[in-house]
């Protein structure tokens, strides 16, 4: 069942000194090995992106550089019983002016920690903080909410020791090419206040991160679907990619099992609705079926926007994956309604 793909398992550089992609990068780590510095302007595209969901809230927190512009954005959504509240805030920085993303992953121990946003954000401004705490990663967040109301997270997301990651590089050749870590199923814990509300982070709280350096081509379109959380008796991450990896020799697909990675290499099949988001999505494939699920969506996110220089068709889907996984060793886990999300995306960048 092992994947095709090249493991790495100690650290190499993303980038030759010309800004070229390193052959010697390609390929996947159980843990963040890739220095990703990538000299030059231009194409190049940088983020963090965290979500921390519980089985009523969620919230997830957006830093990015795109050369030419950042965006940072805090997105909440509340689901249980009775309660439905959904905001979205995004800040843009012309020329990225004071946004600079390190070279490792943020918030990662002895990383340099990442601040953006003024102290007291006002109206339409955000603050996000990613840092090191001792080996966890600590996220807060500022900005105003709906009525005005003062919004404020702080979170930590805790690595367990011996946890293991996806890390991989996704060639579309030597001079675009993507480096993305993933990390699902990491146990999170904290607050979340919207004015005199305080939602609450613990027991039954997963953090999944999304970790991106590269240089990107204009036009790309991707599927994502990530999920984590208790099932079958065992801690399950889901990490599901589709459509921009295809015929590079890599993939974004992996799964998580009590903190023992198992690569899939192999592109999985995705199936949905384009008319109607919010029907079930299937995604299924891999060797000897390693995946076999269904997705069905609770609430749709409808992300589109056009800035001339840039436009972003999402429908980013969260809800709940059914199914059957397979780890390496062959074990077979019951997926029961575990809570994440399935997006479609075209970007013009």
């Amino acid at each position: 069942m092992a994947t095709h793909e090249r493991e790495i398992t100690a650290p190499v550089d993303l980038c030759l000194a010309d800004g070229r992609l390193d052959p010697a990068a390609v390929g996947w780590s159980r843990r963040p090995l890739h220095r990703s510095r990538i000299p030059g302007w231009g194409r190049v595209k940088r983020w963090e992106y965290w979500c921390v969901t519980t089985p009523t809230h969620l919230i997830a927190l957006t830093v990015s550089d795109l050369d030419y512009l950042a965006l940072s954005s805090v997105y909440v959504l509340e689901f249980g019983p009775g309660r439905r509240r959904e905001f979205e805030r995004t800040s843009i920085t012309p020329g990225g002016l004071g946004v600079h993303l390190p070279d490792r992953v943020a918030g990662s121990r002895g990383s340099p920690p990442v601040v953006v946003g003024p102290a007291r954000p006002v109206r339409g401004q955000v603050r996000i903080g990613i840092t090191d705490a001792g080996g966890a990663t600590r996220l807060t967040a500022r900005c105003m909410g709906p009525g005005r109301l003062p919004v404020e997270a702080d979170l930590l997301v805790a690595m367990p020791e011996g946890h293991e990651t996806l890390s991989v590089v996704v060639p579309w050749s030597d001079r675009r090419f993507q480096y993305t870590s993933k990390h699902t199923a990491r146990p999170a814990r904290g607050t979340l206040t919207v004015g005199d509300d305080v939602l609450e982070f613990g027991d039954g709280a997963w953090a999944v991160l999304d970790h991106g350096r590269g240089r990107w081509p204009r036009r790309v379109d991707w599927n994502w679907g990530a999920a984590s959380g208790r099932t079958d008796g065992h801690t399950v991450g889901l990490q599901l990619g589709g459509r921009w990896t295809r015929g590079t020799g890599s993939t974004e697909n992996a799964l998580c099992v009590d903190g023992r990675l198992s690569k899939i290499g192999q592109e999985l099949d995705w199936h949905r609705s384009a008319r109607d988001p919010m029907s079930p999505w299937t995604i299924h494939g891999g060797h000897s079926s390693r995946v076999e699920l269904e997705f069905t969506p609770f609430h749709v996110r409808h992300a589109h926007t056009d800035l001339g220089v840039i436009s972003n068709r999402t429908d980013q889907c969260f809800g709940h994956f059914t199914g059957t996984i397979r780890s390496d060793d062959g074990q077979r886990i019951e997926v029961d309604r575990l809570l994440g999300w399935a997006e479609a995306v075209a970007m013009r960048w």
